[in-house]
């Protein structure tokens, strides 16, 4: 019967978590709590996993192992307040700008983390990917269909936007998605090596900028790092790289 009515857990479990009721000497209505507690948590655990899978993040980061004290411009209470995702279930703005390497994609992944345990629909994309989607679905007719995709999560993740310059017509992309997500009240999380202030010259469109801008910017939070990127810090560590003015940037180093 546990597995006509599709619980699962409760069925595999049934003896082990039997035996635990007995020996805890639990009534029958602790008993049934203890079932229930079972069958949740395991549709719980099945629900997080699916949605870190269709989140497709390249990698596994968490918030436990971000080394603040090796960026001590950004500060950790502000950080975990994020984690809470009150920012994602308001359709809030999330910028996080700063050199390469200095950890900004790791915190993306670890708040796109978050908010999926918080029960949020989360899509990660690097910046050249989405543009690319956007712009070959508008060369193949079909960029309401790649503008719904992208539309469609709680909260949108673009990595590395600002690395490379983008056309004119793909800048007007990017604003006809930021303008859906804005008018839908839904969040995004975007990672930058450049301050807002140079959004014109990455989207070689100034007024679409601010256009951009406006809309990212009505609600949000900014955090910034300033400190060294992870790789050049090991670098210099172990004497490969002397410390004169800031080295070249290694290309995506996030």
């Amino acid at each position: 019967m546990l597995g006509r009515l599709k619980l699962t857990a409760m069925r595999d479990r049934l003896d082990g978590l039997l035996d635990e009721a007995a020996r805890r000497e639990l009534t029958l209505a602790e008993t049934l709590a203890l079932l229930c507690q079972a069958e949740v948590a395991h549709r719980e655990e099945r629900r997080i996993q699916m949605g870190l899978g269709i989140a497709k993040f390249p990698f596994v980061r968490t918030l436990e192992s971000f080394d603040f004290a090796a960026q001590p411009s950004l500060d950790p209470r502000q950080v975990r307040d994020l984690a809470a995702c009150r920012w994602v279930a308001n359709g809030d703005t999330l910028l996080a700008q700063g050199p390469p390497g200095t950890g900004k994609t790791h915190l993306a992944v670890a708040l796109g983390r978050e908010a999926i345990r918080q029960g949020y629909s989360v899509l990660f994309t690097p910046a050249m990917a989405l543009i690319t989607a956007l712009m070959k679905g508008h060369s193949e007719g079909r960029l309401e269909e790649r503008l719904a995709r992208y539309a469609k999560p709680k909260l949108l993740i673009i990595d590395e936007l600002g690395y490379l310059p983008l056309e004119p017509q793909a800048a007007h992309l990017l604003f006809a998605l930021v303008s859906r997500r804005y008018e839908r009240g839904s969040s995004m999380l975007v990672t930058s090596n450049r301050s807002v202030g140079e959004w014109g010259l990455v989207l070689n469109d100034q007024v679409v900028a601010t256009a951009i801008l406006d809309r990212l910017l009505h609600h949000s939070h900014v955090l910034t790092i300033r400190g060294d990127s992870y790789r050049l810090r090991e670098k210099r560590r172990s004497g490969l790289l002397k410390r004169t003015t800031d080295a070249d940037p290694e290309p995506g180093t996030t």
